[in-house]
C-alpha cells in the first residue's frame, strides 16, 4: 500500500537540513533499493517534502517517518502521513 509522507518544514529546517541530509538521502536510497520508494523531493517553495512510499501498513509508515534523521533532528515541525491510492499513470500489471 502507499503512503504519502508530507514534512513540513520548521523554522530552522533550512539551516539544519544541509546537516542531515547524507542521512536522510541514505534511508531513501535503501527504501529505494528494496523497490518500495515511489519519489521523494523537497518542495521547491522550501516549505518542507513529500516522500510517497510503498509499505505494507500504516505502522510501518510511521515508523519510517518518525525515525527519519529530518524528523529526530528537527528539519520537520510535523509530519502528516496518508494512505495513497495512484490512480495515474495506471501501474497495474494487467493495464
Amino acid at each position: 500500500m502507499k503512503f504519502v509522507i508530507i514534512g513540513h518544514d520548521s523554522p530552522e529546517g533550512s539551516a539544519k537540513r544541509p546537516l542531515h541530509r547524507p542521512a536522510h538521502l541514505e534511508r531513501l536510497k535503501a527504501l529505494a533499493s528494496q523497490g518500495r520508494l515511489v519519489l521523494a523531493g523537497p518542495f521547491a517553495d522550501q516549505s518542507g517534502s513529500l516522500v510517497i512510499i510503498d509499505v505494507d501498513s500504516q505502522t510501518e509508515a510511521e515508523t519510517f517517518a518518525r525515525e527519519d534523521p529530518y524528523t529526530i533532528h528537527g528539519v520537520f515541525q510535523d509530519v502528516e502521513i496518508h494512505p495513497f491510492t495512484q490512480v495515474l499513470p495506471d501501474t497495474s500489471s494487467d493495464a
